[in-house]
């Protein structure tokens, strides 16, 4: 009876241990919701200097940050450091390259052969009526092997091929990265100085309208003493009324720009980073380019990111047409193991009980209804399809340099004739203004003058702006070089 409790409690534990590991045991990490990266409360309009806790760059952001020399900016550089750390494109960007390596390491591993160990020991008993003896037996068996198996003998460059191709993904994911950080700065960068502009225009807009108001005031005066016509007092008011319009629309839009900036960023930027309003005579522009000798040589564009995944992709499909080819010839796979065994587990390793396999496997394919033949086809066509995107986007690549190129020779003689034009503009405005107040012109006059004054500052930001982006333009069609220095 004793023995039967023994045994009912071995069997017990027995159990519990297998639903143990069978039910219980979970490898995966912890599931937990990642926290939203964004401001507990939406549709609040805050200003730079009520923003949430920044968000903080690393290290490395901030020396990749510092390396860009055309950057003339402290609070662009900052804010594309904190953009090379927080930016969710890149991080997936990140993330693919260590997919990618990941991949490249599995493909490279079947290069060697997989060794594998195993221990194996049985015990089991016979009853009485299946033994020729009559007596109940109980029998055991150990054994340990080392095995290597489906090892593939690459006679045809099947799996060196897939090996490269695996490369060649890998190293794509490394241009891809680079695609996703130049892309990430200009974006980031075009951002920011659209932001400037917008609050230029926006400050522009409010000192038109606090003018505007106390000329409205003046000319409500002058009615009311009976100097001047209730034509004239309506013609004031819809200067005014415009200039609301106006500040509203650019607030609006700045608030957007922010949203815009924060974005790209990946969290909220520190005061110091955001950008003062963009400066109709700025000594040092944001972003600054040394004078770039035109023309220039067309392999340059070929150190372009993009250019430079293109090229991968076309090796890596060269690669799959060496594999598929390599499918339509034999294959030798070796499947051997070594070890030992006895009926003992003290004598397992004992002399005279070692045991060994060898087993190789060919295999020839004689009919598969064409699928390996068709299997090259696909990898020639997708070479080819390779091939054309490479041609794409080294072309896309020349066309985008010739055209910033051509906007880069004409911008400082549009910024000089739109400065004059405003000069001009102003002292229209201030005749005009002038010989209305002396009886000599009507209101008109200085409405048109006036109209045309705020138009062309307005003009003049944009085109200040233009020439801001069509250096970071240069900078990314360029692949980051020979643009990158300051001037």
């Amino acid at each position: 009876m004793t023995q039967t409790s023994s045994q009912w409690r071995l069997r017990a534990v027995a159990l519990a241990a297998v639903s143990l590991l069978a039910g219980c045991v979970n490898l995966a990490p912890a599931w937990q919701t990642p926290a939203p990266a964004v401001p507990a409360e939406v549709g609040a309009s805050v200003a730079p200097e009520q923003t949430q806790p920044a968000v903080q760059a690393s290290q490395a952001s901030l020396d990749a940050a510092q390396a860009l020399s055309w950057v003339q900016s402290d609070g662009l550089r900052q804010t594309l450091a904190l953009a090379l750390s927080h930016n969710r494109d890149l991080r997936v960007a990140v993330a693919n390259i260590d997919k990618a390596r990941a991949q490249y390491g599995i493909a490279q591993a079947d290069l060697l052969p997989g060794v594998n160990a195993n221990g194996q020991g049985s015990r089991s008993r016979t009853p009485a009526d299946l033994t020729s003896s009559g007596r109940a037996t109980v029998g055991s068996q150990y054994t340990a092997q080392l095995g290597m198996t489906s090892y593939e003998l690459d006679l045809w460059g099947r799996v060196r091929n897939l090996n490269e191709a695996a490369l060649q993904a890998f190293l794509q994911s490394g241009e891809n990265q680079r695609n996703v950080q130049l892309t990430l700065v200009a974006d980031v960068a075009n951002a920011w100085l659209t932001l400037a502009a917008d609050q230029a225009r926006l400050q522009l807009a409010q000192q038109t309208l606090d003018a505007r108001r106390k000329s409205f005031a003046l000319t409500e005066r002058m009615h009311e003493l009976g100097a001047t016509s209730a034509l004239v007092l309506e013609q004031n008011r819809t200067t005014v009324d415009a200039a609301r319009a106006d500040v509203a629309g650019f607030t609006s839009q700045v608030v957007r720009d922010r949203n815009l900036l924060q974005l790209l960023v990946g969290g909220p930027l520190p005061d110091a980073a955001w950008p003062q309003p963009l400066q109709l005579t700025a000594a040092q522009p944001a972003a600054a380019l040394q004078a770039l000798p035109v023309p220039l040589p067309s392999s340059v564009l070929l150190a372009r990111p993009d250019v430079q995944a293109a090229e991968r992709q076309l090796r890596a499909m060269n690669a799959n047409i060496g594999a598929a080819r390599a499918a339509l010839f034999p294959t030798i796979s070796l499947t051997a193991s070594v070890g030992t065994g006895s009926d003992e587990l003290s004598g397992l390793f004992g002399s005279g009980n070692s045991s060994w396999s060898f087993v190789p496997l060919v295999r020839l394919p004689i009919f598969d209804g064409g699928r390996n033949r068709a299997n090259v086809a696909v990898a020639q066509a997708n070479e080819q399809v390779a091939l054309a995107q490479y041609d794409k986007a080294v072309q896309t690549a020349f066309r985008e340099t010739a055209d910033a190129l051509a906007d880069r020779a004409q911008w400082t003689e549009r910024l000089a004739a739109q400065a004059s034009l405003v000069a001009s503009t102003q002292k229209a405005f201030d005749l005009s203004d002038a010989r209305f107040k002396s009886g000599v012109d009507n209101y008109l006059s200085v409405l048109d003058a006036q109209r045309s004054l705020y138009a062309a500052q307005q003009t003049l930001i944009t085109l200040q702006l233009q020439e801001q982006l069509n250096r970071v333009t240069l900078v990314k069609v360029l692949g980051g070089a020979p643009a990158v220095a300051a001037g």
